[in-house]
């Protein structure tokens, strides 16, 4: 279990010529009963699926309650942002969407999840600006289906020198 994460965040040039190739993968974080219905609170979807353990064990065919879908798609941001994939120099970084979304294995509540990021690649957009396009894959613990597969895309500013500065 011992991965290879980034020691320090990669560089912009750095990004550029590495389409294809592993960011990192994310640190395990455990997706309790709590997460579930505070986020099924902020939604306003309390769907008994999420939210009622003691239904969920008599009705469900999965005998506990899981993760909404949008939750775990939701929690990919702070994982990659814990792998260290952002440069350092980075002013600015804005989810700009996601391409390819697919919800495959429930995660049940009280798993752990951890997130694998493949750069896809790394788009000019202009001067100190980057579109990141990358492959996303969050994994449960123990299971061999992952949770979800995503593109995500973000656009990243990079921090500029002023002229005369």
């Amino acid at each position: 279990m011992n991965e290879v994460r980034p020691k320090t965040p990669p560089t912009y040039e750095q990004l550029r010529t590495m389409s294809g190739q592993e960011l990192g993968v994310s640190e395990w974080t455990t997706v309790d009963q709590d997460r579930i219905n505070q986020f099924a609170e902020c939604t306003g979807d309390h769907q008994w699926i999420h939210v009622d353990p003691e239904r969920a064990r008599r009705q469900s065919p999965f005998r506990t309650t899981i993760a909404h879908g949008y939750l775990t798609l939701s929690i990919i941001g702070a994982l990659a942002l814990g792998m260290g994939i952002v440069p350092e120099n980075t002013q600015a970084a804005f989810n700009y969407g996601f391409d390819k979304v697919r919800f495959l294995a429930p995660v049940r509540a009280g798993a752990r999840i951890r997130l694998r990021t493949v750069l896809l690649s790394m788009e000019d957009r202009g001067p100190g600006q980057y579109l990141m396009k990358a492959a996303n894959t969050v994994e449960i613990e123990g299971e061999e289906k992952p949770a979800l597969t995503a593109e995500t895309l973000v656009m990243l500013y990079e921090r500029r020198k002023r002229a005369g500065a």
